[in-house]
C-alpha cells in the first residue's frame, strides 16, 4: 500500500512538475499597471450636459447591493417591476416591453435590427445626429432608405411625413422626440394615425425625452419606443428600455429573415424577459446591478408622479431660458413651442470658441456642459436639465458660472 501511494505520488509530482514547465514556459511582457495600485479617483461634479445625469442618492445606493444571479426567481421579480415601471413611463399596455443590455443607441439598433429586412422602405426624419445614425444603421441592414432632410432647430409637420409616406409607401417611420443634438423636441400628435393610414408602423426615439416631456405611445399610436437610463431617469449608462405593439410584434416574428443580430434579437430576448408566458430561457446575462439601478429609477419617478416630473421639468427650464437670456445668450430653436425642456440648445456667442467656455465652467465651478454634436457641431452648446438635476439652484450656480466664462475666456476680434 505505501509502495502504492507512493508511486502514484511521483507520477503525480512529475506531472505537476510538467503542468508547472508549461504555464512558466514564457516570461511575462507586461507587467500589474501601476496605475491600478493607486485607489480609484472621480471628481465630484454637477452634470448639466445632455447626458449622463447625476445619479439619486437612491439609485447610487442601490448600486452597492450584493449580486445575485440573474436567472432567480428574485431577480425575475425585480424585471418584473422594472417592466410594469416602463409601461408606466411609455403610457403602454404592450406585453412586449423590456430592457436592452446597452446603451440607448443599442435600443436604436435592437429596433431598426428587427423591424427592417433587406429590401424594406424606411422613412427617416434627419433634423440631428439621431435621424442620421437611424439612416445609416438601416442601410447597412439592406433598406432602401429615404431621408426627410431638415436643418437643425426645425421640425416635422404631418402634412410633410404625410407626402413621403404617399411616395415611399414605407413599412417603418422614424421619428427623434427630442433631438439633443439640436434642441428640437418633435411633435407627436397624429404621427402614429397618419402611419396606420398608410399601413406603416411609427418608431419613436425618447432617449433625451422620456420623463421630462409628455408622452403617450398607446394613445398617440407610437408602435415602437425606446430610450435610455442616463438621462432624466438619472441611473448609470449602458441599459435601455423598449417597446413593442402588436403590430410592430407581428412584422417582427412575421420576417421572412432572421434579425442580423443574436444579442438583439428580440424573440429571444422576450423569453428572457417573460413576455411570451412564465418560462425564461438564458438568453444572455443581465447587468444585475444597473438593473437595481434602474428598477430603483423607476420607483422614484413613479412615486414622484410623471405629471409632476414634467410641470417640474418644464418650470426649471422656462427659469434656464430667462437666465440665458439676461446673459445676452441666444436659444438656438427659434420657435418655443418646439424647444425640448430637458436639453437646451444655446448658439455659441460671437467671438468665442464654445471648447473655452466648457472648459472654464469645468474647471472653476466644477459643472459639465457640452458643445453641439453632429449637425450641430461647432454651432451651439448643450445644457442638460436631466431628472433630479432639473432645479432653480443648478440654474442659477450655472449663470454665474456662465456669467464668469464670457468675462474671462479670449474673444476673437471680427
Amino acid at each position: 500500500m505505501f509502495r502504492m501511494l507512493t508511486k502514484t505520488s511521483v507520477t503525480l509530482g512529475s506531472r505537476a512538475a510538467g503542468w508547472v514547465r508549461t504555464m512558466g514556459s514564457h516570461q511575462l511582457l507586461v507587467p500589474p499597471p501601476e496605475a491600478l495600485s493607486k485607489p480609484l479617483s472621480v471628481p465630484k461634479r454637477l452634470l448639466l450636459g445632455p447626458g449622463p445625469s447625476n445619479l439619486a442618492p437612491r439609485v447610487l445606493a442601490a448600486g452597492g447591493l450584493r449580486m445575485i444571479g440573474h436567472m432567480q426567481k428574485e431577480m425575475f421579480q425585480i424585471m418584473d417591476e422594472i417592466k410594469q415601471g416602463i409601461q408606466y413611463v411609455f403610457q403602454t399596455r404592450n406585453p412586449l416591453t423590456l430592457v436592452v443590455s446597452g446603451s440607448g443607441h443599442c435600443a436604436m439598433e435592437t429596433a431598426l435590427f428587427n423591424l427592417l429586412e433587406p429590401g424594406d422602405s424606411f422613412l427617416v426624419g434627419a433634423n440631428g445626429i439621431w435621424g442620421m445614425r437611424a439612416a445609416e444603421i438601416a442601410e447597412r441592414i439592406g433598406a432602401r432608405v429615404h431621408q426627410m432632410i431638415k436643418e437643425p432647430g426645425e421640425h416635422y409637420t404631418l402634412q410633410e411625413v404625410e407626402e413621403g409616406l404617399a411616395q415611399h409607401k414605407p413599412v417603418l417611420l422614424f421619428l427623434t422626440h427630442g433631438e439633443s443634438s439640436t434642441g428640437v423636441m418633435q411633435p407627436l400628435d397624429g404621427f402614429g394615425e397618419l402611419c396606420h393610414r398608410y399601413q406603416c408602423l411609427f418608431l419613436v426615439d425618447s432617449v433625451a425625452s422620456l420623463g421630462g416631456v409628455p408622452i403617450y405611445m398607446d394613445q398617440q399610436g407610437i408602435d415602437i419606443l425606446y430610450s435610455g437610463s442616463q438621462k432624466v431617469l438619472n441611473a448609470p449608462p449602458g441599459i435601455s428600455l423598449i417597446s413593442f405593439s402588436d403590430k410592430a410584434k407581428h412584422k417582427v416574428y412575421s420576417r421572412k429573415t432572421k434579425p442580423v443580430s443574436f444579442y438583439m434579437d428580440i424573440t429571444y430576448l422576450a423569453k428572457l424577459w417573460g413576455c411570451e408566458g412564465k418560462t425564461r430561457v438564458v438568453h444572455h446575462t443581465t447587468p444585475v446591478i444597473s438593473l437595481y439601478c434602474l428598477r430603483e429609477s423607476l420607483a422614484l419617478i413613479s412615486e414622484q408622479g410623471l405629471e409632476n416630473c414634467w410641470q417640474r421639468h418644464r418650470e426649471a427650464t422656462a427659469y434656464l431660458h430667462k437666465r440665458l437670456q439676461e446673459l445676452g445668450l441666444q436659444l438656438f430653436v427659434k420657435d418655443p413651442a418646439i424647444r425640448l425642456p430637458t436639453v437646451t440648445t444655446v448658439t455659441v456667442p460671437a467671438g468665442y470658441n464654445w471648447r473655452d467656455i466648457v472648459s472654464y465652467v469645468l474647471d472653476h465651478f466644477n459643472i459639465e456642459i457640452s458643445g453641439g454634436l453632429g449637425p450641430s457641431e461647432e454651432k451651439v452648446l448643450r445644457i442638460g436639465l436631466l431628472g433630479s438635476n432639473a432645479t432653480t439652484e443648478n440654474v442659477d450656480l450655472l449663470a454665474k458660472a456662465l456669467r464668469e466664462a464670457l468675462q474671462h475666456c479670449p474673444k476673437n476680434k471680427l
